[in-house]
């Protein structure tokens, strides 16, 4: 039987993507759908938001275990798994007829979220050698930065022609797609001693994850002293306290939190945290503001920010260009000195009242910024071993998300729970420049960052680049395996 030969470098990056643009669409596309989605079942808006609460808890459930389960199971596996059961529960959810099953097909495609980032990133490093992971600046802004800005609009659209059962209707045809092609193209890789699951580690680290997310999320609109988000915030804070101690005396940990020793991954970690507090506060923000400066709709709002969508696409152009010339420090460092100074000129009123003036600002965060994280989030790897590599994309993740969810709080803290006129709108300018200070942080941070692009592997390093055996017993050259 003769099957199609596909280059594993090319089946990454196409499932990948479509992996990841899933993933990225479904972060926002629902928002706009929640009160339609509410009025079809009969129930408040206050209930149908549990749609997004089982999503972003779950999603945040998963991630302390994708990095040892990829090692374990194999990376191709789990993968593609995820990604099946993500495409199942994306029909479950158009499918479903009441709430509860909507929450929980949602909840299903969180948690197979969480294991698809860190995992699939792990699939395209362990592709891709040090020195070519420029080139995949182009895969990783996609999925990251034009998925989830095209998901509230999208959202609003298929809700208003169609229904908001074709929000996750559209997952099934790219889902199947993509797992049948990572079935043929992809080259499995497991670890041969992944080590014992620690069990103590997963038992800290999940709830304190998933604490966490829920407060950070929940307090902004339902107070911090509430109940629920107060207990959260309380128990989750301790619970990863103690996962910490133990992480670091563990012998064979979950989280291998010594791997922030690494003087380039611990820069890369800490600037994956300040940026994505940076940016999805100043997301965050900046369209309150606008509303209450303008008068503008919520929809106007949306839209004004969707030119750093834009620049950001522009960016990831250029960083495979520039990272060879510069070095990721030189590449890093003013870009974010730059995009600090852009944050703090939103926060000007005369600027924020201009709506030309915020596109232009908006499309320049998006390249700036984005140049600074793209260049952070590929040269933070270059150090870590490949046994190592999925721990890493894991901790990575984590520490981004935790990031982005305590920007948004900070703002929401700052701003504090009332609405203010366009004559009081001090609290939303103070946030801004929140925002433009963790930026400016970064900056400082990033001088760790190496001064030289990676180099090219010697030879014996080259063996990704090697024939290799893909579905069906042969390499790429259509040789056997033999042995």
């Amino acid at each position: 039987m003769i099957r199609p030969r596909i280059r594993p470098t090319v089946a990454v990056v196409l499932v990948y993507t479509a992996a990841m643009c899933m993933n990225g669409l479904d972060s926002t596309i629902v928002n706009p759908a929640l009160f339609t989605i509410a009025g079809d079942f009969g129930r408040p808006l206050s209930a149908a938001n549990t749609v997004e609460t089982a999503f972003l808890i779950a999603l945040a459930l998963a991630l302390p275990v994708a990095g040892w389960a990829g090692d374990r199971f194999g990376t191709k596996r789990v993968f593609l798994g995820a990604l099946a059961v993500f495409t199942l529960a994306s029909a479950g959810c158009g499918l479903s007829q009441d709430l509860p099953s909507l929450v929980a097909a949602r909840a299903v495609q969180g948690l197979a979220g969480g294991l698809l980032t860190p995992v699939g990133m792990t699939l395209l490093f362990r592709t891709f050698p040090p020195h070519r992971r420029a080139s995949l600046a182009k895969v990783l802004i996609v999925p990251t930065a034009l998925m989830p800005a095209l998901g509230p609009p999208l959202g609003g659209f298929l809700t208003a022609h169609l229904s908001w059962h074709w929000l996750f209707f559209v997952n099934v045809p790219i889902g199947t797609a993509a797992v049948l092609l990572g079935v043929v193209g992809l080259r499995e890789h497991r670890e041969e001693d992944p080590g014992a699951f620690d069990r103590t580690g997963f038992l800290l680290a999940t709830p304190a994850l998933g604490l966490l997310t829920y407060a950070l999320g929940f307090g902004p609109s339902q107070g911090w002293s509430t109940p629920g988000v107060a207990i959260s915030a309380v128990l989750g804070t301790g619970l990863l306290i103690a996962t910490v101690v133990h992480q670091l005396r563990a012998p064979e940990p979950l989280l291998k939190l010594r791997l922030l020793a690494d003087r380039v991954y611990g820069a890369a970690s800490a600037l994956a945290a300040v940026t994505a507090a940076g940016l999805m506060g100043v997301l965050f923000v900046f369209p309150l503001l606008y509303q209450a400066a303008l008068g503008a709709t919520a929809l106007d709002a949306g839209l004004i920010v969707f030119p750093e969508a834009v620049g950001l696409m522009l960016a990831s152009q250029v960083v495979d260009r520039l990272m060879p010339r510069l070095g990721p420090r030189l590449l890093t460092v003013p870009a974010l000195v730059l995009a600090a100074g852009v944050f703090a000129l939103l926060a000007v009123p005369q600027v924020s009242a201009q709506e030309w003036a915020v596109r232009a600002l908006m499309f320049l965060i998006g390249l700036v910024l984005g140049t600074a994280v793209l260049t952070v989030q590929i040269a933070g790897f270059e150090g870590i071993a490949p046994p190592d590599m999925g721990h890493a994309m894991g901790l990575f993740t984590i520490v981004r998300t935790l990031g982005g969810a305590l920007g948004i709080a900070a703002c929401a803290a700052v701003i504090g729970g009332d609405a203010h006129s366009a004559a009081d709108a001090g609290p939303y300018r103070v946030a801004i420049c929140v925002t433009a200070g963790l930026v400016a942080l970064g900056a400082l941070v990033g001088l760790r960052l190496p001064s030289e692009a990676p180099a090219p592997p010697d030879f014996d390093d080259e063996a990704p680049t090697e024939p290799e055996p893909l579905a069906g017993g042969t390499t790429e050259e259509g040789q056997p395996v033999r042995g």
